[in-house]
Parts: structure tokens; sequence; C-alpha cells
């Protein structure tokens, strides 16, 4: 089965999996919950298995709680995958967000609402087929390995599937029955009967349909989530031991892979192991006979990237065939251009799991950008290019600021820029005329390739991007209108940060210093705008605009077990 070589070889705290899973569902409720905060008497419908408590009418209902998952990008090996070689995959901070809001019991019901795809769908509770998935040899508990969707169970969810968006064009109801599947498949299997009624609100920064996995980063939301609920995560919480954290990982990984299921039919397991866990990932598969090889990489840096959308449909499956017909006609040629694209891999991941990598160092940095440009030059000769592509990496390579590639399938879709570090001396490289601000800046080049390369010492965090500097403002400024103009999107984003992250209860720091923060609720979320506007109300990231640092806002807490692990 593809994709399950996701769950089986990441070597995720697999001896405490095996441990646990014969223990019983009542029992393995674990004691550091979110949950676990509330008063007991909030709690019966969560119990899953354990007696349930008596409600008293006059309790208040939970506060409403909030999970998010990054999107991800592949860094190297985009179609040199698909011939046996290994990617790098690695997590970025444009995210999911989903704001689960509870009802009072008498609705009875759950709802679905994901406003950036206008979906909007009511099931009544009582009506789903609990009794189908809860029959003998049906049933699965959130701590199971689950492989392949159960054909009767997909069965029994259809009509209610089929119920969502039914007079909407075709590609439209698509999108929503899919988003349907996999919430209802996930609800279905890890809730009950019992289930507190709620509300399901989604919203995402990811572009749709952009390469950058936003349907699994959607997967590993709905499936925290409903984990959270039935009690089946620990933490996360300041001082987890590192195995304990990638047991819980693993296991929302192993349900947001159900979910992608669900959407995808035969998923690699890439983008959620990668939305699940943060960070990167190494991916290969060399026989798809058997399960893929999928290694954690804890200590890819975490690194400021600059995202453009072309904002040009393309097509996966035509991108690879492309590939597979010059590999047809030009064997030996195209076999060579693979073959160089898994040593660029192959040169990345030696790097980063070498006992001396240090991923503050410059020459570091430098070493992992050279590798995207020459990746990105052997996707062109592949012919996976696409002229909007080439004209992105023009404005950008124009500029000196870093090193671009395209990133997925091609043809369109996106491309990456890892950044240059922050020069420290700029004003010896200014025109004749004193003017910092026209629009001609390739003055900068050598400010931000040449004196960088020549600065060893420089922390690679402190890049162009992530400083308030005057050069940042002539560049990227610049860059950011030339893009807009030319109908690109840009993102200022960070690589292979955080995983999977929960806020509960769904009360933020808004960065304004207001006391006791700022509650959440579903009003506030459907209001916010775009992308921006997103990310205003309940980003997990803040900018501190005085110094322009980044840094997780208070309230968001999230599974690291790479802190621990490299101590």
């Amino acid at each position: 089965m593809a994709g399950t070589g996701s769950l089986r070889n990441r070597n995720f705290g697999s001896p405490v999996l095996k441990q646990r899973s014969t223990t019983t569902h009542g029992t393995q409720t674990p004691d550091s919950s979110p949950v676990d905060t509330m008063p007991a008497q909030l709690l019966p419908h969560l119990s899953n298995g354990a007696p349930a408590l008596h409600r008293k009418y006059s309790s208040p209902m939970m506060p409403p709680f909030m999970v998010s998952a990054p999107g991800k990008v592949i860094v190297y090996g985009e179609h040199a995958v698909v011939h046996g070689k290994a990617a790098i995959a690695a997590a970025i901070s444009l995210r999911s967000y989903l704001l689960v809001s509870f009802l009072s019991k008498s609705h009875h019901t759950i709802t679905l609402r994901f406003p950036d795809i206008q979906l909007e769908h009511t099931w009544n509770i009582d009506d789903l087929p609990w009794n189908v998935f809860s029959q003998p040899g049906k049933k699965k508990y959130y701590y199971d390995l689950v492989t392949s969707l159960d054909p009767d169970l997909m069965d029994a969810i259809q009509p209610h599937i089929n119920s969502v968006s039914p007079k909407l064009p075709e590609a439209i109801r698509k999108i929503h029955q899919n988003s349907a599947a996999c919430f209802l498949y996930l609800f279905l299997s890890l809730a009950s009967r019992k289930t507190a009624p709620c509300v399901y609100t989604l919203r995402s920064t990811i572009p749709i349909g952009a390469g950058l996995g936003s349907s699994a980063s959607i997967a590993v939301c709905l499936s925290a989530a409903l984990l959270l609920q039935i009690r089946a995560l620990s933490g996360p919480h300041q001082d987890q031991p590192p195995q304990e954290c990638e047991l819980q990982i693993e296991r929302i990984n192993r349900w947001a892979f159900v979910g992608e299921m669900c959407i995808h039919g035969n998923p690699s397991g890439v983008d959620n192991t990668v939305s699940s866990g943060g960070k990167a990932v190494l991916f290969q598969r060399t026989d798809y006979n058997k399960p893929p090889r999928v290694l954690p990489l804890r200590n890819f840096p975490e690194l400021p990237l600059l995202l453009v959308n072309t904002r040009q449909s393309r097509s996966t499956a035509i991108e690879v065939a492309k590939v597979a017909t010059l590999r047809n006609d030009h064997a030996v040629l195209t076999e060579k251009i693979l073959d160089s694209i898994g040593m660029v891999t192959e040169s990345a991941h030696k790097l980063l799991t070498s006992p001396d990598f240090d991923p503050t160092s410059h020459d570091s940095l430098k070493h992992l950008g050279e590798l995207v440009t020459i990746n990105h030059g052997l996707l062109v000769a592949l012919g996976v290019s696409h002229p909007k592509l080439e004209r992105i990496r023009e404005l950008i390579d124009y500029t000196g600021i870093g090193w671009t590639k395209l990133t997925g399938a091609g043809g369109g879709g996106c491309a990456i820029t890892i950044l240059k570090p922050q020069p420290t001396i700029t004003h010896h490289h200014t025109n004749g005329n004193g003017n910092g601000n026209g629009n001609g800046h390739h003055h900068h080049h050598d400010t931000s390739s040449d004196e960088s390369d020549a600065s060893s010492d420089i922390d690679c965090s402190a890049s162009i991007i992530s400083t308030g500097t005057k050069l940042k403002h002539k560049i990227l400024d610049t860059l950011e209108v030339k893009l807009e103009q030319e109908g690109f999107e840009k993102f200022e984003t960070t690589l292979a940060g955080d995983g999977v992250g929960v806020l509960w209860p769904a009360v933020l720091h808004n960065g304004n210093e207001e006391e006791g923060g700022e509650e959440i609720d579903q009003e506030k979320f459907l209001r916010a705008e775009g992308t921006e506007g997103i990310e205003r109300l309940v980003g997990v990231e803040s900018v501190r605009r005085k110094k322009v640092v980044r840094e997780v806002r208070e309230g968001w807490k999230f599974w690291r077990p790479w802190e621990g692990a490299f101590a």
C-alpha cells in the first residue's frame, strides 16, 4: 500500500506504540491531555469507553480550541523521486487553522465550515452510520495502524457525502465532497455517538492546488482535533520527553494519512508526515511494491523563505509524463539528469546528518543554497519548468538575494527562494547619485552575494528578510511590486518550522500587549480577510515590529522532539 512506509519507517517511538497497543481503549487516556484541564463534569462525552459521569445542566460548554498544521515544499529531488531517487520535503509556515466550537447538547449536529472554498454542511449526529463503523472487525482505535480504506465504511458514508453541495458545478462539488469524505471518515472512526455537537471551522493560508500540501494540512488538523476530543493525546507541554512527543506526532500522522487516502486514494504519505512533525523528511521509494523510506530530518535549519505562486495551474500527471517521454526518447541523457538530481538530495542529506553540522553556519547555508540552484537547472533540463517560473527566477536572481528553484511538479505552481545572509556592510554600494530608492537595484547584487559569501561568521538566520534594514526595503519592496505587477503572489514564510500545534483554549495575545489576550470565536475567525487577516487574528507567529523578529505567539504549543533529541 502506497504511503504505509511513511508510518512504518519513521522510527518514531515504535517501542512505545507496540507496548501501548496491547492495552484497552479506555485505559489509554493520558494524564496530561489539554482536555484534562476542564472540570470533570464537562467531560462525559469525551471518555469514549470509560464510564460516563453525570453532566450538570448548569455547566458551561467547553471553550473553543484550535489546531494548526503547516503546508510543505519539496526542497530537493522532485521528479527524480518518481524514478527511485531520494527527495527532501520541509514544512513551511503557511498553515491551516481549525477552530472547534462546542454547541449545546440539544443540537445533536456537527457542522463543517470551510469558507475559503465556500463549503458549509451540517449532519445530524444520530443519522450517521455508527453501527457500521462499530461492527466487530470494522472498529478502529486511535492507536491502530490503518493502511487502507475499508470499502464497506466508505459505502456507508457515501449517502452523507452525496448530500454535500449537490447542485454546484462538478469541479467544485468534487472538492467539497472530498473534504466531507475526509472529515466524516475520521469523525466516525475516532468519535462516538455521544460526542459533543460541534462546529469545525477551517481557514487556510496555503494556496490550494499549488503543490504545497494543503489537503494534508487539513487532514492533520482534523486528525489532531478529533484525537484531542477523545483524550488520545498528551501534551504538548514543556519538558515532554522526545519519545513521547514522537508518539503523539505519529498518532496524529497515522489518522491524517487515512484522511489523505479519502482525498487522494493513493497518497505517498510525505505531505501528512511533514505537516504532522514539522521540520523536514527524506523520502525514497525504490520499489512501488514495498513501502517507501521516510526519515525525519530534525536538524534541518529553520530558514526565512520567499515563496512565489505563479498562479499558473498545472497537472502533476502531465509533468511526470513529460519526463517519462524524455526518458524513453533520450534514455542515457535523461538517466544522467535524474541521477544528478538524486546526487543533489544526497549531498544535502549528507551535510544535514554529518556529526559536525552547524545549522547557523554561513558555509552550511551556502552549500544548501547552491544545491537549490543546481537542482533547478536540472529540472529545467527535464523540461518541467514554465516561462512564469523562469520569469520569477529572473526577477529574484537579478536582486541577488537568494537561491531559487521551482518546487513540486513544475509547469506552474510555485518557486521557492532560500535567502542569503544579511550582509554587514552596504554603504559602499550606493550609486553615484546617492539614490537608494530607484527602481534599478542591480547594484545590490554585489552586496547580497559577494559580500555575504565572504562573511563566514554570519548567523544564517539573520537574513535580509528577517531584519528591518533599509536594504530589505529597497530590495524586497521593489521585488514585491514587480512580482505583483506581473500577476504573481509573494509570501514571506519560514522553512522547516513547527508541525501540528494546539491552542487550548482559543485565546491569544495578539502582539498588541492586550491584557489577558483575545478569545477567538467563530465570527471573528470567519470575518478574518485573506492570509493577512487570518495570521493577524490567529497566526502561530507574531512579528515584533520593533525588532522585526518572528516568534511563536503566547498560547500556541507544539510537539518538538528535536529539542530534546539534539540537546
